[in-house]
């Protein structure tokens, strides 16, 4: 069951002169800062920038900010060890994490007790929280139960499992995506950066968990 937001909803529901401006923040790594063929930067071409576009043409009376706190090369430890820093203080309406691609090269402990340091600290402040599963990396292999990437998607869905908090499963869209035939090499920008194409991909399985736990709210 995917929990629902409804106070979300109704703050994205309320218009002039009733509404207020709503902070969607983006925290994580490279993927979310936008970054593509690296040092390039497309955040019009970008997850954040996509489900910002569909979140407008769903609640049009909403005034929206869509706010980056993600930083290329970071994994989870160093997201979490400034979450309360940098993220808490822009009081985000709607909080998306992504940091998986990176969290490979560190022990599953670890990053399991970073991820719910970030998701405790955003339950405490009552912040609608998405987590989000990674989309693919050239030479990973998601279907893969004991690839490292494949073992970040899986605990991030046991996270969302244990504290109640939808995931977006990028992970299993980027799946479906290669089992219709498409070749993962269209979805990439460079080994480990989607490009477009890759971001849609994303961009449509968190819009499709958004509609779950806050339209369905109606």
């Amino acid at each position: 069951m995917t929990r629902e937001y409804p106070e979300l909803l109704h703050a994205l529901t309320a218009a002039w002169p009733d509404n207020r401006a709503l902070n969607v923040v983006w925290h994580g790594h490279s993927v979310p800062a936008g970054y593509h063929r690296t040092p390039d930067v497309r955040p019009f071409e970008s997850y954040p920038h996509l489900v910002h576009r569909g979140l407008a043409e769903r609640f049009p009376t909403a005034v929206l900010n869509s706010i980056t706190t993600a930083v290329g090369g970071e994994h989870s430890v160093r997201g979490a060890e400034r979450f309360d820093r940098d993220v808490l203080p822009h009081r985000p309406d709607l909080l998306f994490i992504d940091y998986a691609i990176n969290d490979r090269a560190l022990p599953l402990a670890a990053v399991g007790r970073a991820w719910r340091s970030m998701v405790r600290s955003a339950q405490r402040t009552n912040t609608p929280l998405v987590l989000v599963t990674p989309t693919g990396v050239s030479g990973c292999d998601l279907a893969d139960p004991s690839d490292t990437l494949a073992t970040r998607a899986a605990l991030i869905r046991s996270l969302g499992t244990e504290f109640d908090v939808p995931v977006a499963d990028v992970s299993a869209a980027w799946r479906r995506a290669l089992a219709r035939g498409v070749d993962e090499s269209s979805l990439l920008s460079q080994e480990n950066h989607p490009n477009a194409r890759g971001h849609s991909v994303a961009a449509e399985e968190m819009l499709h968990v958004l509609d779950r736990a806050v339209v369905s709210s109606m």
